[in-house]
């Protein structure tokens, strides 16, 4: 606000409660008619519970501040619309709340076209950005502002901005078209998509109207009379521009929010939608109003469907899409899973470990593929937020045309573990097509596979008629000086196996990457990267799914700790990633429930596994010091005094030494190490 007072060209970008802690300056931005642009990674807020992840919580709470509020649904959109904020903001002189979807649309890379500042300049309106400057404060020429107004005149001085947020729509129309004859790309406040005879419609805004637009390219092909209204300027809300955009054959209206506002009406955009209606007089069109995703939650083509079935049934109001409510009953049935995809596109699968390198590596290979072939190309990274040393599954894919899928994965060409200790924890080979490639990264012979595989993944192999092979990657980077940084072995072993690209070019391209990626490490480094490279198509075998194991009953199982109900019916089905599946009924037994609190100390059942490596205590080296426990991040280990009763069953290899100090006389010491809960970090080394 002091920069935009000072008639500096200003601009901030900011998400969740970082937003909400500006928002008094946004009144105040606003209220003084300051042009400006707020780029906002729409997440969602802390409620009962913090939530990084995206929903539209954070702008919605923003919607009263008097910001222009538009919004971008894609990667490509993103840079669009920024443009579109930067340049009617100058000439509205009403500031700009520019948002997109917090990671699903800002942490994806898609392959874009780019905009060029020589060509943006030819849009920029010079003469309003003299103006705005001149109305600066300035000592030289010095003016108020700001000031304090009474009863008699404040009221009026609030309706002095109404003409230019009348305006604000117009002028924005005008710049999507000058931006549209620059870049090829039109859009217009609201965009119409479907059956020019659609009967029902969805409203909404955001990534999902991506996926919303795949799903009727998908359904209008089969003859279904569907469409999709797409907001951009959701602020000032136009109600000639949203009434233009409706299809005359349009019946029943569904509007989608990815917010929840308790104890309202309904949703946002819902009243916004109604409103306009009954001030149109269109009571011939039903409306219901529903919420998805938040806080990341999936939204994806089972779920459009679900929407539009919704609207040719019951035309339920209020609804959730995306969980099952067995309390208040506001959720819809699923049907059966769609997979709406335009033919040719790979789809490929990476469950890694946080800081393994798997995201880093993924990253390059998108790009390789992106930069040197004509394919559309689109990454995306699903973390849990452990961060470092949680899981993280890199969601790739590669097509001849564009790519819509703003939903994760669920019907996988090629699907790699990067850690072991995941087939007991994750059932990933579940989204598998058939005859799809499983890669495993494991110290395992193929005849240890039976025993060391689970039996339901054996039998979802089987069933899938997949090619599975495995590949010791920590031996393999271990052999070339990588130390278990496994991320650049794997990375030629995809694209050996995926063959999206001839592999002797794959091959240069990595290569060429890692030197970018590493160069600053010095040449040993890059060297060693490459080494990587090179060694890791000789480890890769394939190994042939045994037909008995489509009914196999045995293998491994996952550790088993004596926990609580809690840990077992809540904890358990999250850390396995079928978070999702657990009813709203599992979060309201009490009160307490609802307000998100939860027991204590159950970490200690979680038993991960996922170490590469392992300490070993030294007994001859031993100083007793207890250095090594102390700095242990997550209590892995621990100094034990043992009497000689303690130990008399003790197993041969139960290595104990005496104790040092004189209070500890008679005593035996033991350092013992959890492998299971080790994370491999190192510290202790």
């Amino acid at each position: 606000h002091g920069s935009l007072a000072a008639g500096a060209l200003t601009t901030t970008f900011t998400a969740s409660q970082g937003l909400l802690l500006m928002i008094p300056n946004m009144y105040k931005i606003a209220g003084e008619l300051m042009p400006a642009v707020f780029h906002v990674s729409a997440r969602a807020l802390a409620y009962h519970a913090l939530n990084i992840f995206g929903d539209h919580s954070d702008v919605m709470a923003c919607r009263q501040t008097g910001f222009a509020m538009l919004a971008s649904n894609s990667v490509q959109e993103a840079m669009d619309m920024a443009l579109v904020a930067h340049l009617a903001t100058l000439k509205a002189n009403v500031p700009f709340l520019h948002f997109f979807d917090g990671f699903r649309t800002s942490h994806e890379i898609q392959k874009v076209d780019g905009i060029d500042y020589d060509e943006i300049a030819k849009l920029v309106d010079w003469d309003a950005i003299k103006a705005f400057r001149a109305r600066g404060l300035n000592p030289e020429h010095p003016h108020q502002q700001g000031t304090a107004q009474n009863a008699d005149v404040y009221f009026q001085g609030r309706e002095a901005g109404n003409k230019y947020y009348d305006a604000t729509p117009a002028i924005v129309e005008e710049v999507m078209k000058q931006v549209g004859e620059l870049t090829g790309r039109n859009y217009k406040l609201f965009d119409y998509v479907g059956a020019e005879d659609a009967e029902r419609v969805i409203i909404s805004m955001g990534s999902s109207c991506d996926a919303i637009e795949e799903t009727i390219n998908y359904l209008t092909a089969k003859g279904e009379k569907v469409g999709l209204i797409k907001c951009h300027l959701y602020r000032p809300f136009s109600m000639k521009h949203f009434l233009a955009a409706i299809p005359a054959t349009c019946k029943k209206i569904a509007v989608l929010d990815r917010t929840k506002e308790s104890g309202s009406l309904g949703e946002p955009l819902y009243l916004d939608v109604c409103s306009a209606l009954i001030e149109a007089g269109r009571t011939d069109i039903k409306v219901v109003g529903g919420r998805y995703g938040l806080g990341s939650k999936e939204f994806n083509p089972t779920m459009v469907k679900a929407v539009y079935d919704n609207l040719a049934g019951e035309c339920k109001n209020h609804f959730t899409v995306g969980i099952v409510d067995d309390v208040t009953g506001t959720s819809l049935p699923l049907g059966e899973t769609l997979d709406v995809a335009p033919k040719g596109t790979v789809s490929c699968m990476f469950y890694g470990l946080g800081s393994d390198g798997t995201v880093g590596a993924n990253k390059n290979s998108i790009k390789i593929i992106g930069d040197h072939t004509d394919k559309y190309a689109q990454a995306y990274f699903f973390y849990d937020s452990k961060k470092s040393g949680g899981i993280t599954v890199s969601h790739l894919r590669f097509g001849d045309t564009k790519i819509q899928s703003t939903y994760l994965i669920d019907s996988a060409d090629f699907i790699a573990c990067h850690n072991p200790a995941y087939v007991t924890k994750y059932d990933m080979a579940a989204n598998l097509k058939e005859g799809g490639v499983f890669l495993l990264n494991c110290p395992w012979t193929a005849e240890e596979l039976d025993a060391q595989l689970p039996a339901s993944m054996k039998r979802t192999l089987a069933a899938k008629k997949a090619r599975l092979f495995t590949i010791d990657a920590v031996k393999l980077a271990t052999s070339v000086g990588m130390r278990g940084r496994i991320n650049t072995t794997m990375q030629a072993a995809f694209f050996k196996l995926a063959d999206i690209i001839p592999y002797e070019e794959a091959d240069g391209y990595m290569k060429a990457y890692a030197k970018k990626s590493y160069g600053k490490k010095g040449d040993a480094i890059v060297k060693m990267n490459w080494d990587a490279i090179d060694v890791a198509i000789s480890g890769l075998n394939e190994v042939a799914v045994p037909a008995e194991w489509a009914n196999a009953t045995t293998g491994a199982e996952p550790v088993k700790v004596e926990a609580t109900d809690y840990f077992y019916n809540v904890i358990a089905p999250v850390l396995a990633q079928n978070g999702n599946s657990l009813p709203v009924s599992a979060f309201t037994a009490t009160v307490a429930d609802a307000a998100g609190v939860v027991p204590t100390g159950t970490t200690k059942y979680e038993k991960r596994g996922i170490a590469v490596m392992v300490p070993q205590w030294n007994i001859d080296a031993c100083i007793q010091c207890g250095n090594c426990s102390l700095v242990c991040p997550h209590a892995c280990i621990r100094p034990y005094l043992a009497t000689e009763e303690d130990l008399k069953n003790a197993p041969e290899t139960f290595a104990v030494k005496d104790a040092l100090g004189p209070n500890f006389k008679g005593y035996k010491y033991r350092m013992q190490v959890s492998p299971l809960d080790c994370t491999g970090c190192e510290n202790c080394v």
